[in-house]
């Protein structure tokens, strides 16, 4: 199996996301990563979603997804060349006086901030792709994660083509 990223726009409706999800659900794609939210238009949201599949299952999916009410427009997120795709961490770790100057080095590293300092603890946000996500928490560890939660995927297509406008001339139509 490899893994794909989807790109849904729909109306921003009740239950839009229950219809989508269960799609997935019903052919038994386990969803990695799952993230919503509206787009530069108010009536539109867009969800975000990595799922492990095979070529000619996802191509099913896309044709069932396209058929759903309320879905204007799929589009797969080709590799990083063609778009671009970010998570979002926030992490709290252990930061004595002794260890804070440490984990600060390994956060400006990592192009991240410190969003909240406590007297024991920070609390670093970093965005990029899951590898570095994951390099970033690999040199937090040793200090001592004490609690941590990530976003899912978000992606957009490079150059100046909008898939929001494209999907709202075809619901026009």
């Amino acid at each position: 199996m490899s893994t794909h990223t989807l790109s849904v726009l729909v109306e921003n409706k009740p239950g839009v996301l229950t219809r989508v999800a269960a799609l997935f659900a019903r052919r038994g794609f386990n969803i990695n990563s799952l993230a919503v939210g509206p787009t530069e238009h108010p009536e539109i949201s867009r969800i975000t979603a990595v799922v492990d599949v095979e070529e000619l299952p996802l191509e099913q999916v896309v044709k069932q997804l396209n058929k759903l009410i309320n879905v204007l427009k799929v589009v797969e997120l080709d590799g990083l060349e063609r778009s671009v795709q970010r998570d979002l961490l926030l992490v709290k770790v252990s930061a004595s006086e002794r260890t804070r100057s440490q984990v600060i080095q390994i956060v400006d590293l990592f192009r991240a901030h410190i969003v909240d300092v406590g007297a024991e603890t920070l609390v670093v946000e970093a965005s990029g792709t899951d590898s570095k996500l994951t390099a970033l928490l690999t040199l937090l560890e040793p200090f001592g994660v004490r609690e941590l939660v990530k976003s899912g995927t978000v992606g957009i297509g490079r150059g100046g083509k909008s898939i929001t406008e494209s999907a709202l001339e075809r619901a026009a139509k």
